[in-house]
């Protein structure tokens, strides 16, 4: 499901204008990033969790010369499904 089609999806289940929709959708991944950069988790009971996690410094390779690259330390986001999705995705 692309973006787009997320916004009509909200659009006609809350029986919203399209632009109502979009604002709502950018206010969520908005609050999501801001926690985020702030060290906040994001919870949504039986949906999942948006985590912060930080990543050590390591070594990658090149996939198409095989060579070996120094891979710096970062922050990233990761999602973890809550037992609600999970029971939707297996039956």
């Amino acid at each position: 499901m692309t973006r787009t089609e997320l916004i009509g999806r909200m659009a006609t289940a809350a029986d919203i204008s399209r632009d109502q929709a979009k604002a709502a959708l950018e206010a969520f991944t908005d609050g999501v990033v801001e926690a985020l950069t702030h060290g906040r988790d994001v919870r949504l009971v039986g949906f999942g969790s948006f985590v912060a996690v930080d990543r050590k410094a390591g070594v990658a390779r090149n996939p198409q010369t095989g060579q070996a690259v120094a891979r710096p330390a970062s922050r990233t986001a990761r999602f973890r499904p809550g037992e609600g999705l999970k029971s939707a995705l297996n039956g």
